[in-house]
């Protein structure tokens, strides 16, 4: 399972919501390229970078930020915040990433992202869906959507989806445990679509149990912040 932690972008800072709260926010480093080195020098390969700023406006706001990022690291970077366009597509790739999350737009325009991955191909484009209530909710997770998650994600994988994120917004940022039901269902549902699992993720044992699901990978965001989790030992144990 691959270990994933996750860099969120507001203003050009290092910042983490609750339940996906713009009010609810906590900023913990001023430079996120400096997070992004020190992720590499724990041993991580693997780096999440959401432009929340991009997600709530609808176009990405930091790509000076993540192209500093990607140049100034190894680290296999997956992007997503405001894509909205095929434009914007080709301006994220630019700037170094190995793998772009679309959420809204393939809600709101699923025959346009059916498009996307038939050009750039299933293996560089991800479907994140975040759930309240296996609802996807989209922009910025300020907007409930009317598409139920397994119907949806279906439609996806028929039109050549690999990758998907799961957000379950009910759990990210409180340290409360991930959704292991949800991922465990979507793994069953879906044999060959990579899950990765996201919010929620507090100790190691958290771990363990997402293994059992069989996702793909864990985004990891403040329980590595807030230090309830050691990465070391995270990465040695499961990396």
């Amino acid at each position: 399972m691959r270990i994933i932690p996750a860099i969120d972008i507001i203003d050009g800072k290092c910042v983490r919501l609750t339940q996906g709260d713009y009010d609810q926010q906590t900023t913990y480093e001023s430079n996120p390229v400096d997070v992004a080195q020190a992720f590499e020098d724990m041993g991580f390969e693997y780096l999440h970078v959401v432009d929340l700023d991009g997600a709530k406006s609808g176009k990405p706001q930091n790509l000076q930020v993540l192209k500093q990022i990607c140049s100034q690291t190894s680290l296999k970077v997956d992007f997503g915040g405001g894509i909205r366009s095929e434009d914007q597509l080709y301006t994220v790739f630019d700037c170094g990433v190995q793998q772009v999350n679309v959420g809204s737009f393939a809600v709101k325009n699923p025959a346009a992202f059916v498009g996307w991955l038939s050009k750039f191909g299933g293996e560089r484009l991800i479907l994140s869906a975040d759930v309240r209530e296996r609802n996807i909710a989209i922009s910025g997770w300020q907007e409930n959507s009317n598409f139920s998650l397994l119907p949806f994600v279906t439609q996806m994988v028929d039109q050549g989806l690999k990758y998907l994120v799961c957000t379950d917004i009910a759990k990210d940022g409180m340290l409360l445990g991930p959704s292991v039901d949800l991922y465990s269902e979507l793994t069953l549902a879906f044999e060959g679509l990579k899950v990765v699992a996201s919010g929620g993720v507090a100790n190691q044992s958290d771990i363990e149990n997402l293994v059992e699901t069989g996702v793909d990978g864990v985004i990891i965001g403040k329980a590595i912040y807030e230090k309830t989790i050691d990465p070391k030992k995270l990465l040695n144990n499961v990396g």
